[in-house]
């Protein structure tokens, strides 16, 4: 079954996933999470060297966000994202985004899909194409980390404790974890993971998640 094409309310495109039964944004708005959630609850809109952590690629609108913040402040984007499912070429493009910096960055990414490893003057983009589970993360390397895997309900071993524990470790002391998911399992594991919880108001819902990381990791 074909992935369907649709609109959500801030005129960005998004694609439904048929197996996981999910959209991979929220109607209210792709970009709109893009910006309010993972940038800014992260503060990687103001970090002079941004490195950024993704648990779940996608359709790449969370680089092309943070990448277009970055260019738009002349600093340099670490970018490394976890993706168990890559999209073919055909499915990225079909999402363009009002982005004019990060799209043109993009369409070279595109031209040489998949690749695990793209640079530019811009910065850098990492993937690692396999289970967040199964990956082996840079210690104390980010400064922010975007968890956005389909849902607890859909995709729950991307939510578990010892993945949070495991994005825990990669991520510097006071760097941020955001994540549009409330759910309760998901926010005591993330506690029991080293971070101080915060629930900030969410956009089309009642709460999102930000976790920071305080004193050393467990374990």
């Amino acid at each position: 079954m074909g992935m369907e094409r649709l609109l959500t309310a801030d005129g960005t495109p998004t694609l439904f996933h048929p197996a996981y039964g999910e959209a991979y944004h929220p109607r209210q708005g792709a970009l709109l999470q893009a910006r309010r959630l993972y940038l800014e609850k992260t503060l990687t809109h103001l970090h002079p060297a941004p490195r950024v952590l993704e648990v779940g690629f996608g359709l790449g609108v969370n680089f092309r966000v943070a990448l277009e913040s970055a260019l738009s402040r002349g600093v340099r984007l670490s970018y490394l994202a976890v993706e168990r499912e890559p999209l073919p070429r055909e499915a990225l493009a079909q999402i363009p985004l009002p982005l004019p910096r990060a799209e043109a960055v993009f369409a070279d990414l595109l031209r040489a899909w998949p690749t695990s490893c793209f640079q530019g003057s811009w910065g850098e983009l990492r993937l690692l194409f396999l289970d967040v589970r199964e990956a082996v993360l840079p210690s104390r390397w980010a400064t922010a980390v975007y968890l956005d895997p389909f849902s607890p309900r859909a995709n729950p071993e991307a939510w578990s404790l010892p993945v949070l524990l495991k994005l825990r470790r990669s991520l510097k002391r006071g760097g941020r974890l955001a994540t549009y998911s409330a759910q309760g399992a998901f926010r005591r594991a993330l506690r029991e993971a080293g971070f101080a919880l915060h629930r900030v108001p969410g956009v089309g819902k009642r709460e999102w998640t930000v976790g920071i990381a305080r004193g050393a990791p467990p374990g």
